[in-house]
């Protein structure tokens, strides 16, 4: 397994799991299958595990928690905390009070069953709270041992600037992919590489939209929340099949599939980059996996961009987009 520095100081995998799916959003989960790829994915040499307290909500940290646990030393542990939710499910706005993240992290601890967090990140900015008073909190539960790294998600430039400056930031995480290319465009990516920081991609592979194995909307689960995102939606969906089948060509040409040429593509755009693909199946991550190795030459790079440039996505990323720190 290939190795990559965030922020210059935690070495993790070149490519982590995203481990939201196996509890909530993409319809019926199993436990017992999830921890099978946790495992597996361990066994590949997978280091970073991500998940976040809001999944579930609280049930993908104790599910991940009690996969790692004969196996803590293996893992680079990344949860977050900021999405407040209540134990019916229920949404309770963007938190990032100084007192909360505290109880958060300790909540988040205990549900894990572990003494420290790897990466602890902001999973959204609280835009009524200053950063400063919320990362001033961070950087004291680094200083009790609680926590080893910190990270911010969904963040501008300017918040990334203010929060690095109380503590630095080891990893921004932020939506990238062939059909999300907003850090390249509005400053984020810039950002992270001025202050030597990681940049984590989540949905590198556009919420699976970029496989190719999503058809119609009616391909998706009842409860899946794909079905209310813009993106999924009538035209939107149809004119963003298009993206697919560019990519679905260079990938026949490259003779991988298009999940794997869309994370090469990711991988290549620098050794500050760790993707976090999700995925509960077995066969999926292997498949993932193997992207580490897809070496793109520049006239591939150069036919990939042409076939998903920046803005070519048609829809917004979420149905409300207000929790955004654009």
């Amino acid at each position: 397994m290939q190795q990559r520095t965030l922020g210059s100081q935690l070495l993790v995998s070149a490519e982590g799991l995203g481990c939201m799916g196996m509890s909530e959003f993409y319809g019926a989960s199993d436990d017992e299958q999830s921890n099978a790829t946790i495992l597996r994915a361990l066994d590949l040499g997978v280091t970073l595990l991500d998940t976040a307290d809001m999944y579930g909500p609280f049930t993908n940290e104790r599910l991940v928690g009690r996969a790692i646990k004969s196996r803590r030393d293996e893992v680079v542990l990344a949860t977050k905390f900021g999405n407040e939710r209540s134990e019916d499910g229920a949404f309770l706005g963007i938190n990032g009070r100084p007192e909360y993240v505290r109880t958060a992290c300790d909540a988040s601890l205990a549900r894990l069953g572990v003494d420290h967090i790897d990466l602890y990140y902001q999973h959204r900015v609280d835009r009524t709270v200053p950063i400063e008073d919320t990362w001033g909190a961070l950087r004291e539960l680094v200083e009790a041992g609680k926590v080893r790294y910190l990270g911010i998600s969904e963040a501008a430039p300017e918040t990334i600037r203010r929060a690095h400056a109380v503590h630095p930031i080891t990893a921004v995480q932020t939506e990238w992919s062939l059909w999300t290319r907003d850090p390249e465009v509005n400053g984020v990516l810039d950002t992270v590489r001025e202050l030597g920081i990681g940049f984590v991609p989540y949905s590198p592979l556009g919420r699976g939209f970029l496989t190719g194995a999503i058809a119609t909307v009616d391909d998706l689960d009842a409860a899946d929340f794909r079905r209310h995102n813009p993106r999924f939606q009538a035209e939107n969906f149809e004119a963003n099949m298009a993206i697919v089948r560019r990519v679905r060509e260079v990938a026949a040409d490259k003779g991988v599939t298009p999940g794997q040429l869309a994370l090469a593509w990711v991988l290549a755009q620098g050794p500050d980059v760790v993707p976090i693909p999700g995925t509960r199946h077995l066969a999926y991550l292997e498949e993932n996996v193997a992207a580490i190795d897809i070496v793109l030459t520049e006239d591939e790079l150069r036919r990939i961009d042409a076939a998903a440039p920046a803005g070519a996505a048609l829809g917004d990323r979420y149905p409300n987009m207000s929790s955004i720190n654009g």
